[in-house]
């Protein structure tokens, strides 16, 4: 087993428009690159370790919020049980040190290779922030990779706490077939039977999924649907279960996006990447908020939280 993790304490420079910037004593944030199988995840990969890493929750902003990151090196998909995340805010002539070090545990995908590193961290003012990675390699030593994160003043997405959209959602009941909501081969037909505004109106908890299954291929979109349909068979007798194709017509798509059209309920959601769980209260409020793949275990946790919400 690697040794225990050591924390690297680092002070930030004031970060540049350039794709990377520097840190004191020659250290320096990974640089951004092109990565044409990421999705529009942003991409960082750091040549002297060898290490990629991906960042699954690009939407950031002031307040706390669930940060998550696929890795690799050369050999692959990093696996280890959990990395250390460390935040550093924009120099602002207070202290340069990490303002909050978290575990990041890993959590594997379904299909077994593809996988991410999920932590909570608090970003108490907009700017570019630092995290750092703190990775245990195979020789015993700590691998490290330091990514340049933008914070918004305000998130875009419905952040937790907030209230849900009260979307008017097509339903099975008003098409002639599911291929008209979905571009899943096999669909449930228990996700498409609720309008997220009358759940909210009926005061009953909702958990909706926004993703398109025929083109989810990036390392950070995983089968989001298949584990909804899971969860529906457990709590669908207390909370409705939504999916929402990131398309408004999947059955004229037949493998070209040329002629897809974009749902309007993801300007409506304010949603700019292409996985998106959140989980709402029975009072209408946002209780998990999941950018990107969410691993069945921490969706199913923030189900049962909202389920204990008393009604108000």
């Amino acid at each position: 087993m690697p040794r225990a993790l050591s924390l690297i304490l680092l002070s930030v420079v004031a970060s540049t428009m350039v794709a990377c910037s520097w840190l004191p004593g020659g250290a320096r944030t990974a640089p951004k690159v092109d990565d044409p199988f990421s999705g529009g995840y942003p991409t960082f990969r750091d040549e002297a370790t060898g290490i990629t890493a991906i960042l699954g929750t690009p939407d950031l902003g002031v307040g706390t919020f669930r940060v998550a990151l696929s890795l690799n090196d050369r050999d692959g998909l990093i696996r280890f049980p959990a990395v250390t995340f460390e935040s550093v805010r924009p120099k602002s002539g207070a202290s340069d040190l990490p303002l909050q070090v978290a575990n990041a545990a890993f959590s594997p995908f379904p299909d077994g290779i593809r996988g991410l590193y999920t932590a909570t961290m608090t970003f108490d003012q907009p700017g570019t922030w630092t995290i750092n990675v703190l990775v245990p390699r195979p020789d015993g030593r700590n691998g490290r990779i330091a990514l340049p994160v933008t914070i918004a003043e305000r998130a875009s997405a419905p952040v937790v706490g907030a209230a849900a959209p009260k979307s008017k959602n097509r339903t099975a009941k008003e098409v002639p077939s599911l291929d008209r909501l979905t571009s899943g081969s096999t669909p449930d037909p228990a996700l498409y039977q609720h309008r997220i505004a009358d759940s909210l109106d009926a005061r009953r908890p909702v958990v909706v999924v926004f993703t398109s299954p025929a083109f989810c291929t990036t390392p950070l979109c995983g089968p989001q649907v298949e584990e909804a349909s899971e969860l529906v068979k457990r709590y669908g007798d207390r909370a409705d279960f939504v999916h929402i194709d990131l398309f408004e017509n999947p059955h004229e798509i037949k493998g070209d996006l040329r002629s897809a059209k974009r749902s309007p309920l993801l300007k409506e959601w304010g949603l700019h990447t292409d996985q998106w769980t959140f989980v709402i209260d029975a009072n209408g409020i946002i209780a998990g908020r999941f950018e990107a793949f969410v691993p069945r275990r921490e969706l199913e946790a923030s189900i049962q939280s909202a389920l204990e919400v008393p009604r108000r």
